[in-house]
């Protein structure tokens, strides 16, 4: 939704590390300016989640609306750091250094903008996924395991570790 917003704003966004571009780089600078970039992003998932049968991925959403099951898929720095350097062919320390940004960054601007504890409180999410030491593949087959379950149970409020 937010490159859906940058190409509005004329920029062109494409790939998934195109954050890191300079040009992925500027529109971040002129977000940070102004808060309404995200609670416009914000507004339109929620709108999609209130419609139901979408699956987003989301920083705030799950704060914002209880519709839905919320899962948070929890990795440490270092091993996400592994990931983003494998897939951007980047050097790990590169990786790390970026991980740590962005996590002090969405901390800070989450915070600032809705007073969410990003990736401290997470009592909003259904389930947790531990992702470190289990492939993609059994990362996608828990969340879909997961999926049934609640379509099974829609109105439970249970929340518990998963993996």
């Amino acid at each position: 939704m937010l490159k859906e917003i940058a190409m509005e704003r004329g920029y062109s966004p494409s790939g998934s590390d195109w954050w890191d571009t300079s040009e992925g780089m500027k529109f971040l600078a002129e977000r940070k300016q102004n808060p309404d970039f995200d609670r416009e992003v914000d507004r339109r998932l929620i709108q999609y989640v209130k419609g139901g049968g979408v699956v987003i991925t989301s920083y705030t959403v799950p704060w914002l609306c209880s519709k839905g099951l919320n899962i948070w898929f929890a990795a440490t720095q270092k091993n996400r750091a592994w990931r983003l350097a494998g897939r951007d062919k980047i050097p790990f320390s590169d990786a790390l250094k970026i991980i740590r940004s962005r996590d002090s960054k969405n901390r800070r601007l989450y915070s600032r903008i809705y007073g969410i504890k990003f990736g401290t409180d997470l009592s909003v999410f259904n389930y947790i996924i531990a992702t470190d030491d289990i492939s993609a593949q059994e990362v996608a087959t828990a969340a879909c395991e997961l999926v049934k379950l609640h379509n099974s149970n829609p109105h439970s409020t249970k929340r518990e570790r998963y993996c």
